[in-house]
């Protein structure tokens, strides 16, 4: 095989960057310099190309093997990887990030550092962490907000800012999170805003009895919904991921979930999103029935849609840029 360097595979820019793959019982290999993975039917090899330049990340669940050459192309991609169970969740192996909530990232030391050093000017600073923890909840509202009012899918289903539970919830929201002292303010503001969320998504979809459990659901009406909330929830785990790598901020420096919990930046940007695209369309699959596959389909298409990564990009680097200045 013929070496490059990793920076042939840069013409995409990670936050433009339109596929994340869930692979299964299938073997992931390099082959004719390029990545692909094998699978078996009907006693037949059949060999499909992943495009790392165009790929943020690879989730490997059961069934699963890779080699030695293709993970070392892929981190010259610049792809993250991350070892799953089945339907994507929970991530078994990584590192870097909290135990069932980590990633392979690509070895590379000569990242740019602006961001990271910005980063640092605020964080030790307790107002200052806070400060920027309210960007990220008002970004998330401004982001759901648009979405919602962009998206006709959504809007066909019910789901609209307009509508008087939400407004209530919102003003609330922008109440409490203005009066914030402390994180565990924010956290306890966040949980009543998607509590309430929860609810106006399971009477819109007539889900009833629905109850979020991380686990899984004693209730087989509400199973679907949990199941695809925990799937899209891990992959945007995986964007936010990715966008911290690439910006060279650590996982561990969170603004929200806690200055000690491993990983925890992770989820303050994978925030920004899920109220506004996972949410909802876990709600509207499990009403429809949809499979594992049509769900992540449809998940990964409205990420595309609505450039749920340049958002992730957009804010992450706004608030690092202020810096000081919060």
């Amino acid at each position: 095989m013929k070496d490059f360097s990793s920076s042939d595979l840069k013409a995409i820019l990670h936050s433009k960057r339109a596929n994340i793959f869930y692979l299964e019982y299938c073997r992931v290999m390099q082959k004719d310099g390029r990545v692909l993975y094998l699978s078996e039917a009907n006693k037949e090899n059949l060999y499909y190309n992943i495009p790392i330049a165009n790929t943020t990340v690879i989730l490997l669940g059961n069934g699963t093997s890779i080699t030695q050459a293709a993970m070392r192309m892929l981190s010259q991609a610049g792809v993250l990887v991350g070892f799953c169970g089945g339907g994507g969740t929970p991530l078994y192996m990584a590192n870097d990030v909290e135990h069932k909530i980590e990633w392979f990232s690509p070895q590379s030391e000569y990242r740019p550092t602006e961001y990271f050093h910005s980063w640092m000017q605020f964080w030790f600073d307790d107002a200052k962490r806070l400060a920027a923890a309210k960007c990220f909840q008002q970004a998330r509202i401004e982001y759901l907000t648009m979405v919602w009012n962009k998206d006709s899918d959504l809007k066909a289903d019910g789901f609209v800012v307009q509508d008087s539970a939400v407004q209530e919830a919102l003003a609330r929201f922008h109440e409490r999170t203005n009066a914030a002292t402390k994180s565990s303010d924010l956290l306890l503001t966040e949980a009543q805003l998607t509590k309430v969320l929860y609810k106006f998504a399971a009477n819109n979809t007539k889900l009833e009895g629905f109850k979020r459990n991380h686990e899984g659901s004693t209730n087989q009406v509400t199973d679907k919904a949990n199941d695809f909330l925990n799937h899209g929830n891990y992959l945007a785990y995986g964007l936010a991921a990715c966008t911290l790598w690439v910006l060279g901020i650590p996982h561990g420096f969170a603004v929200m979930h806690g200055k000690t919990r491993r990983g925890a930046l992770v989820f303050d940007v994978a925030d920004l999103i899920k109220d506004a695209l996972v949410l909802p369309w876990a709600f509207i699959c499990a009403k429809e029935n949809a499979t594992e596959q049509e769900f992540r389909q449809q998940i990964l298409q409205a990420f595309t849609d609505h450039k749920a990564l340049d958002f992730m990009f957009e804010q992450v680097k706004a608030i690092a840029v202020k810096g000081a200045s919060l």
